[in-house]
């Protein structure tokens, strides 16, 4: 009995529910679906809260069900005005047929002062942002050779057409210092004077992390979220340092997704190619696949040339070949460091009233050389390994035996016993207390993995030359 009362009473309350909503989207009328932007048109303010409040989830998913992704509702109140029904006209839409209001091509006039958007924070609307881009890192100031012409070229297609090419996302990879930063300011200096209304952004993944962190301590993933989509072009440096970090992650898929869908333009730069980077979601890889991957190398010989002459050219300064070829040859690494080499030869010109010669530009470099002489030891091994898979010094020297670590500190414990001489028994205490046999089996794992494995043999080379350049 007890059963049937309670069966009788499900029904009578799911019968209520079912009136309230007829009763409710009755004097609800879809009057406009454009670029997939629908908007309602409801009596008022009452009955945009009502639904924001009970049935945003509902209409969300019906939305996506039979429109697809990406669909905006906005609101339209017409208070004191009559609510007039258009005729109901027969859509199709992902092969339903649904009655609907007859869909307008643009809104009235008088819809548009009072359009309330329920997925949007209120208040946040196109705002003057500042872009963080350097002037100098034109393309102007971009000089090309082989090392990075492919990469320049398809830049400069981006940033005629920003989020309508192919290229989308943008992933520029390779070493520090070889031009990526410098190329992903160029776009966006380039979007910012030929279409100045675009919003571009740019920063480094370690910003968005902390943004991202001070937004969840806040109860504000919401703001942080839709803060980033209103950007046209979103360029992110160093990405690879969302390794491990798993909610910022989560955010960044979705900000990716949604800029993705509605045609803004991602570039993203990082030191590694996307299949390299440790402890990331596969959904990230594969989008960050989407587009197209370009590797950036050191520059050759011709390259620094001529990087040499633009930068002394700018600064009123001409080299005979000789000294031109001599800098050149000396500086092989990247275009960081052959910028500071030019920029100390420059100032001890300067400073000593000297002119330029081979001989100066000689004594210069060495001295250079022997102030920048780094100590290698175990805690400068520690950083540069830390660096390279953005991790923290706390993880490479913690307990967890996760890959994304143990194969960090494995390397670590290598390179500090092929590189100091340091004991084993010290490299342990050194790395977080751990036994001497722990440091001999990593030493010989890397070294003869390192034989088969051509992804292990890569950061065995690449941590080699970071640590001694």
């Amino acid at each position: 009995m007890r059963d049937n009362l309670n069966a009788a009473e499900d029904n009578t309350d799911l019968k209520k529910l079912e009136n309230s909503f007829d009763l409710l989207f009755d004097s609800v009328t879809p009057v406009s679906l454009v670029n997939h932007n629908l908007t309602l048109l409801v009596p008022s303010d009452f009955y945009k809260e009502y639904i924001e409040d009970n049935y945003l989830s509902l209409l969300s998913a019906a939305l996506k069900k039979y429109i697809g992704k990406g669909v905006k509702l906005w609101y339209s109140v017409m208070e004191n005005k009559p609510a007039g029904k258009e005729k109901p006209i027969t859509i199709q839409l992902k092969g339903k047929s649904i009655s609907a209001p007859k869909v307008q091509e643009t809104l009235p006039p008088s819809f548009s002062q009072n359009l309330i958007n329920p997925f949007v924070v209120p208040g946040i609307k196109k705002i003057n942002i500042d872009s963080n881009l350097k002037a100098d890192f034109s393309f102007d100031n971009y000089v090309e050779g082989e090392s990075n012409k492919f990469a320049a070229t398809v830049a400069r297609s981006i940033a005629k057409r920003p989020g309508a090419t192919a290229f989308n996302p943008l992933f520029l990879h390779g070493g520090y210092g070889v031009g990526k930063t410098h190329l992903g300011h160029a776009i966006g200096l380039e979007v910012k004077n030929s279409l100045p209304d675009k919003v571009v952004l740019y920063l480094s993944s370690e910003k968005f992390i902390q943004q991202f962190v001070s937004a969840a301590k806040a109860h504000k993933q919401t703001e942080f979220a839709n803060f980033y989509q209103m950007v046209d072009v979103l360029i992110i440096d160093d990405i690879q340092f969302l390794s491990g970090k798993a909610a910022t992650q989560d955010s960044f898929f979705h900000i990716f997704d949604y800029l993705h869908q509605n045609g803004k333009q991602i570039i993203l730069t990082s030191d590694k190619a996307p299949v390299d980077i440790l402890d990331i979601q596969e959904r990230i890889v594969s989008r960050f696949k989407w587009g197209l991957s370009a590797e950036i190398k050191s520059p050759d010989f011709d390259t620094r040339r001529k990087i040499i002459v633009d930068k002394l050219s700018r600064d009123g300064i001409i080299l005979t070949d000789d000294m031109l070829d001599f800098l050149a040859s000396e500086v092989k690494t990247n275009v960081r460091e052959l910028i500071g080499v030019i920029n100390s030869v420059i100032a001890y010109s300067t400073i000593y009233k000297s002119e330029l010669s081979l001989e100066l530009l000689k004594e210069t470099i060495n001295k250079i050389a022997a102030n920048q002489k780094k100590i290698i030891n175990i805690p400068y091994i520690q950083d540069v390994v830390c660096e390279y898979f953005g991790i923290q010094r706390e993880q490479l020297l913690s307990k967890t035996r996760k890959r994304e670590i143990a194969l960090p500190r494995q390397l670590a414990m290598y390179f500090a016993k092929e590189l100091t001489n340091a004991t084993f028994t010290k490299i342990g205490e050194e790395m977080g207390g751990k036994d001497h046999s722990t440091v001999m089996y990593a030493c010989e794992t890397i070294k003869d993995v390192s034989k088969i494995d051509k992804e292990l043999k890569k950061y065995v080379k690449d941590l080699s030359e970071r640590i001694k350049q």
